[in-house]
């Protein structure tokens, strides 16, 4: 989990100001969380404690205002509507805001069924499109399949089964025709169907972490949500190095730590 907020973070500094390449430092002093993670935060507050997800959702929405780069056009809306007049209803979208904050969601459950229900119930709440539910559930289940233990061969394999992801393409061939239009400009990159393949790629491609957060942040497009998808999938495989860790958890509030702690300590051993 702390590997989607790392993600998160290192990626804020280039989410409207792209870059095309690996060559960058990943602590950054004007970085920040931003929605990706607040509402990571409040998947795993979920999962740990239980309650209605849209009224979670609602809650740390309004409770944390502005984030760095903000809420996406449609969340932010529902955030009003939700919390003015009680309606919580999904508005149908496919962002990627489903992908994004599902990471707590690959560690906490042990089976893949279970994995792909609980990704498909924090998804639907707002994100009712199916591709909105299918970037969640395929996010989550590659979290999962890599602290399985499961090779980025087979992680690749079984999410083109399930979901008929591309996912043929290299980083290196991606990074040229990415941008926030998604790739060659055919669906935006603000969708899951236009960012979450290359989230996979990015993190499936890597030799270490640190590589995926790199890779992430090479492509454009929407960089803390690439690369907190990417991380919380580098962070099943690999780990988080230390300095890194306590770099991202410097970064919260003591609320948002306490949760982490919690989770982590629960599912993340």
């Amino acid at each position: 989990m702390i590997g989607n907020i790392l993600g998160d973070a290192a990626g804020s500094v280039y989410e409207f100001n792209n870059i095309k390449s690996k060559d960058f430092e990943i602590v950054n002093p004007n970085a920040d969380y931003t929605d990706d993670s607040i509402l990571t935060i409040a998947t795993a507050d979920w999962i740990l404690n239980g309650g209605d997800i849209a009224h979670i959702y609602s809650r740390y929405g309004n409770d944390n205002p502005c984030p760095m780069g903000g809420y996406g056009g449609g969340f932010a809306r529902w955030l009003v509507v939700s919390h003015r007049i009680g309606d919580y209803s999904p508005y149908g979208s496919c962002g990627n805001g489903s992908a994004m904050r599902v990471g707590p969601v690959g560690w906490a459950f042990d089976t893949e069924a279970d994995v792909l229900a609980k990704a498909k119930e924090s998804a639907e709440c707002t994100h009712n499109h199916p591709e909105g539910i299918k970037g969640a559930q395929a996010t989550a289940l590659a979290i999962f399949m890599a602290r399985k233990g499961a090779s980025a061969d087979e992680i690749r394999n079984r999410i083109t089964e399930l979901f008929d992801y591309d996912l043929s393409l290299s980083v290196d061939e991606i990074r040229p025709r990415y941008s926030w239009d998604g790739l060659d400009g055919i669906v935006s990159g603000a969708t899951c169907q236009g960012s979450v393949p290359q989230a996979i790629v990015c993190a499936l491609e890597a030799t270490d972490f640190e590589d995926a957060i790199c890779n992430a942040v090479s492509i454009g497009g929407d960089s803390d949500t690439i690369a907190c998808i990417a991380g919380g999938i580098a962070e099943a495989r690999f780990g988080v190095p230390d300095n890194l860790r306590k770099w991202a958890e410097s970064l919260l509030p003591t609320a948002f730590r306490d949760i982490l702690t919690t989770f982590e300590s629960k599912f993340c051993k």
